[in-house]
This record gives C-alpha cells, structure tokens and sequence, in this order.
C-alpha cells in the first residue's frame, strides 16, 4: 500500500488495483456522510461511503476502502462473539440457519461459512447488494432476497418461513436507517423461540440521551418486556473515520425469547415509552451505560 499527501491535504494510497483519495483529516464529518475518490478511466470520482449501490457495482471497491483501508472488524467480531457464546450453551455453528439482515455484498456470510453454518439467507433492500454478493461470493448464501421485509409477497415470506431460521445476524446495517425498526422486528418474528441474535450498532445509538430513534428505543423496549435475554456484549473499535479516529461499536448476542408485539413496536416507532423499571434500568446500564 503506497501512501501520499496532497498539498491541500488530503490522502491519495494505492490498495491493491484501486488509487483512492481521501480528504483531510481535519475535515472529520459525520459517519453517514463520509466520502472517499477513486481514480476510474483516468479521472476522480466520488462516492459516499454508506451510497451502498453504487460502492458494490464496482468489485472489490467496498473492501478497499473499508476493510483494507478503514481496518473494519466487525463481520470478525460479531461472528467470533456468538460463536463463543453457543459453546456456552454446548450448541454449535453447524446448528444454525441464519437470517442475514442487511446482508449486503457478503462479506459476513462468508465468515459464517468458515464456521460451517448450515444454512444462510441473505436480506437487503438494494439490488447492487444482492448483484454484488453472487458475483464476488457465489457459494455464501443459500438464498438470498431482496425487498423490504415489511411488505414481501406471501409466497417470499413463506419460503422465508420454510428455513426454520433460528438467527437473526445483522452486521453494520442498523442506526443509520437501513434497517428501520419494522423491518428488524419483522425479521425478528421469523425467528423460532428460543433462536439468537447477533447484531452490532455505534455505541451512542443505545443510549436515550444520544439517540432516541425507533430502533434504539425498540432494542430497550425487547430488553425491558424480555423479550431477548442479552447473553454478551463487547464494545470494540469498529473501524477508522476518514479522519483516523476510532469507532467503537458494541456487539450483542441474544437469545429470543418470544416475539415482538405489534403494540411494542408502536411504542418503539411513535415514541410512547413507558419507565423502565429498576431491575431493567441497572442491567442495561451495565451493558450500554444508558
């Protein structure tokens, strides 16, 4: 990997086929609207980061920027924490029939399948994802839909229902949007009793003083009417900013204990949310400092 600095600043390095360029670290901008270049045909162009779609139209263009440049972690750490967590139970990967939510270009389904994983069904809303993941991981998923969970055909969702799914992953897709809270708790719900959870999020996107969106009060609300009993959690950086900093994320295993009520999710998307009892309130400040 070959580095420069441009006289205005910004970082211009060579990954693999790719020469990207990335504005200076003193411009540090929000998570969602980050923005790298990448020299095409001889000439810059620029993408957001988190402009999904086109990102994957170009192969191996997400993984330069993100995991080679960016040093991102989690599709690891998500993956090792339930993997850890299911010895506690003397339960076992193979077991598993995982529901990929936000799945992406397959990058997590592909560690899942070092694990042997029995079965992977990968879900997502943009086409370029599912495009992406056949072309770069053709062997990663046994199926793989796109759509909003919300509002699939009968016929989806019963072949859905046909998996007998027992985990629900979903890796770097939940707090900026892309995995709204009907959709997560539609996904959820497809899940058996007594299936797992294995999710990441920014850390400040669970906590009420920092972030009151529908999925984080939804998380709350599944940890306060039992709906999960949290099993482990690991805080840990993420990935780099643009500017070099550290993001740390938390990642949580749960184990599913009924499903997500309609009335519940009202309360997660309208805001009705009621006080969190004591006993509630201490342990998820234990595990997210709310």
């Amino acid at each position: 990997m070959k580095t420069a600095t441009r006289g205005n600043g910004s970082t211009t390095t060579q990954v693999g086929q790719y020469l990207l360029r990335f504005p200076e670290p003193a411009l540090d901008r929000d998570q969602d609207a980050e923005w790298f270049e990448v020299k095409i045909d001889g000439a810059w162009t620029r993408f957001r980061l988190h402009d999904y779609g086109p990102v994957f139209d170009i192969p191996g263009l997400y993984e330069a920027v993100v995991y080679d440049t960016l040093k991102c972690r989690s599709p690891q750490r998500v993956v090792d924490l339930l993997d850890a967590v299911l010895e506690d139970w003397t339960e076992s990967m193979p077991d598993l029939r995982i529901l990929d939510l936000g799945a992406g270009n397959g990058i997590v389904a592909q560690r899942l399948r070092t694990r042997d994983v029995s079965k992977i069904v990968g879900v997502d809303l943009i086409p370029e994802a599912r495009t992406a993941a056949l072309r770069d991981r053709p062997n990663a998923y046994d199926d793989y839909l796109v759509g909003d969970l919300t509002r699939l055909p009968a016929d989806r969702a019963d072949q859905l229902r046909r998996y007998d799914l027992n985990c629900l992953v979903t890796v770097a897709a939940l707090g900026f949007g892309d995995v709204p809270a009907p959709a997560f708790a539609t996904a959820f719900n497809l899940l058996r009793e007594k299936g797992w959870i294995a999710i990441n999020i920014k850390e400040n996107f669970l906590h009420p003083t920092t972030d009151d969106s529908g999925f984080a009060r939804l998380i709350r609300l599944m940890v306060r009417e039992r709906i999960i009993a949290i099993e482990a959690h690991h805080r840990y950086c993420h990935r780099l900013s643009m500017a070099g900093h550290q993001l740390f994320y938390v990642a949580m295993v749960a184990r599913k204990l009924q499903h997500v009520p309609e009335t519940l999710l009202h309360q997660a998307v309208e805001g009705a949310d009621a006080p969190v009892p004591e006993l509630v309130r201490n342990h998820l400040a234990a595990v997210f400092g709310t």
